[in-house]
């Protein structure tokens, strides 16, 4: 117990005298409901009883020229198999009209456990540091004299700590994404951005010997530099039929901001489908809002693999007990 506590003090120590630079990275979308919550909180990387491959593909206003579109592709696991450490990356493409950003993202998490008995407990701990390459194309920008035709680029770095709290159906996560404070804006380099942004999510797996199973949950998010508060309100329900199971989810999103234009609301419907070891979800979301630039709304699509399945960790949520067998 005493050699944990020094690790994970010289952990926080080690985070917090860094000094860099850094701006957004990853942005914040349903993908943790597809049972990718390793995307939003680095303290669940390695948290489950199998490593996690997962891809996705995000779209959005389907039809517009140089909409905004999303790539990531995402692996977790533990450094062994009665280790307590786990790892993970992820490598992302978002791109944006004539702005683009691509980045590398490395995880590291120690487990802490709390009970041996037949319920699940564990408190689990996350470092992730994020590189991110920004790149504004302006050489699409023809006939216009005041912008130089070439193709700027610039780089950063980011870093993210998260804490998570698992027992039995319960799991919670508490994550500070964008800890560094001294970001510059790639088109001004004396304008400072303060990106940091608080989440909390929670929720609740139950129903385990009912014909169907549910997990309603919740996510709010609190940017620092805006005030802007946003919440996700989400349920989801599972049926296993012989050795696949069926899922799906409703995900309504709001933003609390005294700005009309920021007050939007999204909801989004999720199906999906585990057989084996291998995973794949549809999203949908549609924009609630009276103005909306377009009616098609955002597509994207989840493909996953499970691999090298340890033995179940008793009574907990999905995120902790994969469904069926790995590699």
């Amino acid at each position: 117990m005493k050699l944990i506590y020094v690790r994970f003090c010289f952990l926080c120590l080690a985070f917090f005298s860094l000094k860099n630079s850094g701006q957004e990275t990853l942005p914040i979308y349903t993908d943790y409901l597809s049972d990718n919550v390793y995307l939003v909180h680095p303290s669940a990387a390695g948290i489950g009883n199998s490593s996690k491959l997962r891809l996705t593909a995000r779209q959005q206003w389907a039809g517009i020229a140089d909409a905004p579109a999303l790539q990531t592709l995402s692996f977790h696991t533990k450094f062994g198999e009665y280790s307590n450490a786990g790892y993970g990356f992820v490598l992302f493409n978002d791109k944006n009209g004539f702005h683009s950003q691509k980045g590398l993202q490395g995880t590291y998490a120690y487990h802490l456990p709390l009970s041996d008995g037949r319920m699940f407990e564990q408190l689990s701990f996350g470092l992730a540091f994020t590189y991110v390459q920004n790149q504004s194309d302006q050489t699409t920008f023809q006939g216009d004299p005041s912008v130089a035709q070439i193709v700027q680029s610039t780089s950063y770095y980011n870093a993210d700590f998260s804490v998570a709290y698992h027992r039995g159906g319960l799991s919670s996560y508490f994550t500070v994404k964008n800890l560094l404070l001294t970001a510059k804006n790639n088109l001004n380099v004396q304008e400072p951005l303060d990106l940091r942004n608080y989440i909390f999510s929670a929720g609740y797996y139950y129903g385990v010997d009912n014909f169907v199973q549910l997990e309603p949950s919740i996510m709010v998010q609190f940017r620092e530099s805006t005030g802007q508060r946003i919440a996700d309100f989400n349920i989801k329900a599972y049926k296993t039929i012989s050795q696949t199971q069926f899922w799906a989810a409703l995900s309504y999103r709001r933003s609390f901001d005294s700005n009309t234009i920021e007050n939007s609301q999204f909801i989004s419907p999720i199906i999906g489908v585990n057989y084996n070891n291998f995973m794949f979800s549809y999203t949908y979301t549609n924009q609630m809002n009276d103005v909306v630039l377009t009616s098609s709304g955002f597509h994207q699509i989840t493909l996953g693999l499970n691999l090298w399945t340890r033995e179940q960790r008793g009574a907990a949520c999905p995120n902790i007990n994969a469904a069926f067998g790995g590699f």
